[in-house]
C-alpha cells in the first residue's frame, strides 16, 4: 500500500470537521503528522480545488481570527460562512474559539 501524501492527509482530516466546528492551521498540521507545517496547510487551503467537499473555510488561525480566504467573498465571505454554520464572529474573530474547536 502506498504512503498517503501530506496533502491527502490534510484534506481527509479536514473533511471530518463538521458544520459548526473549526480547526486551526497548526492543529491540522499536527494531526497530519507534520507539527511545524501550519504554513503548508495554508497553502493547501488556498489550492483547494474542491471547496464543496473539502471545507477549507473551517480552518482558522490559532488566535481565533478568520485569516485570509481565497474563495468567493474573501475573508468577509469566510466569516459569513462561519456565522451561517453557527459560530460567533465578532469582526473577523471567533468569539469563544475553544467551544468551536474540533478535536482530532
Amino acid at each position: 500500500m502506498a504512503d498517503v501524501s501530506f496533502s491527502e492527509k490534510v484534506y481527509s482530516l479536514l473533511g471530518k470537521v463538521p458544520r459548526g466546528k473549526v480547526t486551526t492551521y497548526s492543529a491540522l498540521a499536527r494531526a497530519a503528522g507534520r507539527p511545524g507545517a501550519a504554513r503548508a496547510v495554508g497553502t493547501l487551503m488556498r489550492k483547494n480545488a474542491r471547496p464543496e467537499e473539502i471545507p477549507c473555510y473551517r480552518v482558522v488561525r490559532s488566535d481565533g481570527s478568520v485569516g485570509e480566504y481565497s474563495g468567493k467573498g474573501g475573508a468577509p465571505g469566510k466569516a459569513a460562512m462561519l456565522k451561517k454554520d453557527g459560530l460567533w464572529i465578532i469582526g473577523r474573530k471567533i468569539s469563544s474559539l475553544g467551544s468551536f474547536l474540533f478535536r482530532f
